[in-house]
């Protein structure tokens, strides 16, 4: 009868403590939820995947050929799919999704090339960080980089 109780307890234990990975599909739902919000200008959307700590910084290279990172407020994001989306038009083509994931983290890479009116502006890459949270996964850190001239498109 110990045997069985301790089993049990050990089964009951395994199921409580672990958790299903980020799949592919999965995390490709989810940036794509908020990528859609972003171009929409639909903040509600984008901050239903967003965790309320989401850090964001963006590198790239100056025109004076030096190495930059800079740090951008959240907010300062939302506020800016709010006023410009409907004024823009861009596209942001997400050319794959590379999902990795332990436990509750998980990362997904998203090369990208970005269009303004149709015309190729720049390419580069989004790193999105995901924490598992008692409901769901969620954005905790996005990083970009921007490339001009070295991904040019005809």
């Amino acid at each position: 009868m110990k045997f069985i109780l301790l089993l049990f307890s050990v089964f009951i234990s395994t199921i409580c403590f672990s958790q299903e990975s980020l799949s592919t599909a999965n995390g490709k739902i989810i940036i794509n939820i908020f990528m859609d919000g972003y171009k929409a200008g639909d903040t509600l959307k984008m901050k239903s995947v967003m965790h309320p700590n989401m850090t964001m910084q963006r590198a790239y290279l100056s025109k004076e050929q030096e190495n930059v990172l800079m740090y951008i407020n959240p907010s300062d994001l939302l506020k800016y799919a709010a006023t410009t989306a409907q004024n823009q038009e861009w596209e942001e083509k997400l050319t794959d999704y590379i999902v990795n994931s332990d436990g509750n983290i998980a990362h997904v890479w998203t090369p990208y090339e970005f269009y303004t009116d149709g015309k190729f502006s720049h390419c580069g890459a989004n790193s999105f960080t995901l924490v598992y949270t008692d409901d769901s996964w969620k954005i905790l850190n996005i990083i970009d980089s921007v490339r001009i001239g070295s991904c040019h498109k005809e």
